[in-house]
């Protein structure tokens, strides 16, 4: 599709005024080399967020590029459990043969990242997997940026303290929420993120499609479901889940579950929870778990556009994209309250929060009692999502960043010749 038919389906779902902004500000740092890097390229929300973010920032005519840094399964050991230690979890510490793989590999590909990243202007580095890359770097060129996606909220102080010797070398950080945020010596700024509303897993479909989907998948089609889709990760709390859905079957035996998602490469604990899923959910024929490949965006639209309600029941949570997806397709969404779920779900407005199954199930209820109650939450939730999760206003908000770290350095006259 040609660059200005994509920037047009945009204008006619968001108003050209904000497309045309997008263009005017994107225009004055039209020269500036740009760089995104983080561990994977698919699974997991930073993958698709800027597997959606960097073709836009092409089409808007920007210099980027997207690199990925490659690992062996020690370092993602590792950083798996910087990831389970920041967001509070209380477990072991890396060995320091754990921090030599994170540190060493960090230190490979420095090497093999060398020449664009000494080059770039603007350096985006996401999360913790290639967060020390900038210690490799002591006379870079441009401005690195820190943009961190998850849960800091109640950070295991050993590990904070660890990894803050690095984040303090950059010239600003990312995070999601005010709450996430933590005492650093440069700028903060505070990006929520967001989904593209004309990506396969956002588009509208008809009602053929999704039918034909979800018998393909071996789903009745007559009978009700409560849907889940995330990575298998404790921190999504599929087996609560579980329970919830075991508690509002005993209203409803009619019901079914389904739990979807796959994994990532850069987390080794999925194939554990995934059979730990199993197991819970051995002999009932009305739970369905689906595994899919990351490119299934197809698939997850149409289980989402088919659910009666949808469950976002993480313990701890970044923000959650698939809560997003749901409120943006008008359905009622149950979430965990936590994290970024709550800047999404406003309570009895656009969903409920809530912290156990039995809350969860006792909301799944108010929902089957009074279907309006559902249909006004979607109406609101997707008017909500369409003002502030949407890929548009998370671009704009980074161009903003970009043009700030280039004033600071008098960069930006040059950037616009």
């Amino acid at each position: 599709m040609l660059r200005q038919d994509i920037l047009n389906q945009y204008r006619a779902l968001l108003g050209p005024e904000k497309i045309d902004r997008l263009c005017q500000m994107a225009a004055t740092i039209k020269n500036v080399k740009i760089v995104h890097v983080n561990s994977t390229k698919d699974g997991g929300g930073v993958a698709e967020i800027l597997s959606q973010m960097v073709p836009l920032m092409k089409i808007l005519d920007l210099n980027v590029q997207w690199h990925i840094i490659q690992g062996e399964t020690g370092f993602f050991q590792c950083t798996k459990m910087f990831h389970n230690l920041l967001q509070g979890e209380n477990s072991s510490l890396p060995s320091p043969s754990s921090l030599q793989i994170y540190e060493q590999t960090n230190k490979k590909n420095a090497a093999t990242l060398k020449k664009v990243l000494q080059e770039a202007d603007i350096v985006f580095i996401h999360d913790i997997q290639p967060l020390s890359l900038l210690s490799h770097f002591p006379n870079r060129k441009g401005k690195w940026i820190w943009r961190c996606h998850i849960d800091l909220s109640t950070p295991s102080e050993y590990i904070w303290q660890y990894l803050k010797k690095y984040i303090d070398l950059y010239d600003a950080s990312i995070f999601s929420m005010k709450e996430f945020s933590q005492k650093l010596p440069h700028p903060i700024y505070i990006i929520p993120p967001s989904i593209d509303p004309l990506s396969e897993k956002n588009i509208e479909l008809d009602s053929y499609e999704i039918k034909n989907i979800l018998t393909k998948l071996q789903i009745d089609n007559n009978r009700p479901y409560l849907l889940q889709v995330s990575r298998f990760d404790r921190f999504k709390d599929p087996l609560g889940v579980i329970e919830t859905y075991r508690l509002a079957k005993t209203k409803h035996p009619e019901l079914q579950l389904i739990l979807a998602g796959g994994g990532a490469s850069d987390d080794p604990e999925g194939d554990k929870v995934l059979k730990e899923v199993e197991k819970s959910s051995e002999g009932d024929l009305d739970i369905h778990i689906i595994v899919l490949p990351s490119n299934s965006h197809r698939i997850i639209n149409a289980l989402q556009r088919g659910a009666n309600i949808v469950l976002q029941k993480s313990l701890k949570e970044g923000f959650g994209l698939t809560v997003a997806e749901a409120l943006w397709k008008s359905k009622p969404v149950i979430g965990g309250n936590a994290g970024g779920i709550r800047l999404q779900v406003i309570d009895g407005q656009t969903g409920f929060l809530v912290t156990t199954p039995q809350e969860a199930a006792d909301r799944i209820e108010d929902f089957f009692q009074n279907p309006q109650l559902g249909q006004e939450c979607g109406r609101r939730g997707k008017e909500l999502v369409k003002e502030k999760f949407l890929i548009t206003r998370q671009l704009q908000d980074y161009l903003v960043v970009m043009t700030d770290m280039l004033l600071s350095t008098g960069q930006k006259n040059r950037a616009s010749m």
